[in-house]
């Protein structure tokens, strides 16, 4: 009997043991996961004169993108094998493929309250197309407000799922002073992580115009290199004015190629208009490109050197876009070989 109650208890024992064992390897699984969501978004994230990048420190990269195809409608219903992962050419070995298609957005809302948008109904506009954002939204979104003028921004309205505030708080913004364009959209990359969603997006008013910014247009594209968050700006001018990106050379021409090029790096679009019809549409194919979104990644290898890679999708089918994040700064992603092809095909 006791040779049995001893045999029983070691029994147990094992048990216990392996039974902790798993549940220990289900959170350690679980912390990952949780720290891929919080971290990965943020590649290049700054306050002033400080840098978070997301390399091997962090351990994964998370790649949000969108696929448009005829007449520039969401392709919704892509499966992992219908996309490959580049990065510098290279296809890598993914370890993640969902989708997404109604899940909540962190919006991030980013004003230009300088006094260039007092002229020509401009924050009017801005204050349109922020209404048609906020009639749009969907349960569990949630929106936070920042105006910049000639300093950094600032915060209005914390990230909030009651966003009647920031209606409110938009009538108090009176335009004035110069605009630090630059040195404002810089810091926004790690502010937007305090929304609670994984779906995240900065959008941004403006007219694209700097005359007070300590960083320079160069180094801003800087910071936001291998920036996983999509900006959005709402370029506050004429849609017809988008002829100067081809070629031109006066200066309206540099802030609409400068708002284009925010856009282009970071995987999101550009749009033009200043009547609420056009923001109204342009919302529309916002909420659009976010509600149909796909994540793919991987984990960097710790090999190689610490530095700027860039990332490109392949897609099956028939496929007019694919907006993706242009790269980011870590080692060596992991490359795919064809036993891992086969095993993925």
């Amino acid at each position: 009997m006791k040779s049995s109650s001893r045999s029983n208890a070691a029994e147990t024992a094992e048990i216990a043991a392996s039974a902790g064992s798993v549940i220990l390897s289900m959170l350690r699984r679980s912390l990952a996961v949780l720290l891929a969501f919080i971290a990965a978004p943020v590649l290049l994230a700054q306050e002033p004169l400080q840098h978070v990048e997301d390399n091997v420190s962090i351990g994964y990269v998370m790649v949000p993108f969108t696929v448009l195809g005829p007449h520039s409608a969401p392709v919704t219903n892509l499966a992992s094998a219908d996309v490959s992962l580049l990065v510098d050419g290279v296809p890598v070995q993914s370890d993640m493929f969902e989708k997404s298609m109604d899940a909540p957005v962190s919006f991030t809302i980013l004003v230009d309250g300088s006094g260039s948008m007092a002229l020509a109904g401009k924050m009017e506009a801005a204050r349109a197309a922020i209404e048609s954002l906020i009639a749009r939204r969907k349960q569990g979104d949630d929106f936070a407000l920042f105006v910049f003028d000639d300093k950094e921004a600032h915060e209005v309205v914390p990230f909030t799922d009651q966003p009647n505030s920031i209606l409110t708080a938009l009538y108090n913004i009176k335009p004035w002073g110069k605009t630090a364009f630059f040195d404002a959209v810089a810091t926004m990359p790690e502010r937007s992580r305090l929304g609670r969603n994984p779906t995240r997006a900065i959008i941004l008013l403006s007219d694209g115009i700097d005359n007070a910014s300590k960083l320079t247009r160069e180094q801003l594209s800087k910071e936001l290199e291998g920036l996983g968050i999509p900006i959005y700006p709402l370029g506050l001018r004429e849609p017809a004015e988008a002829k100067v990106l081809k070629g031109q050379t006066m200066e309206a021409s540099s802030d609409i190629a400068l708002l284009d090029d925010v856009a282009a790096q970071t995987g999101g679009r550009l749009f033009l208009g200043n009547h609420p019809d056009q923001l109204g549409k342009a919302v529309d194919r916002i909420e659009n490109d976010l509600r149909a979104q796909y994540l793919i990644g991987f984990t960097p290898t710790g090999k190689g050197a610490v530095k700027y890679r860039r990332i490109s999708l392949k897609v099956a089918g028939r496929v007019q876009a694919v907006r993706v994040r242009a790269g980011y700064r870590g080692t060596e992603p992991p490359v795919l070989t064809k036993a891992n092809e086969r095993k993925r095909s």
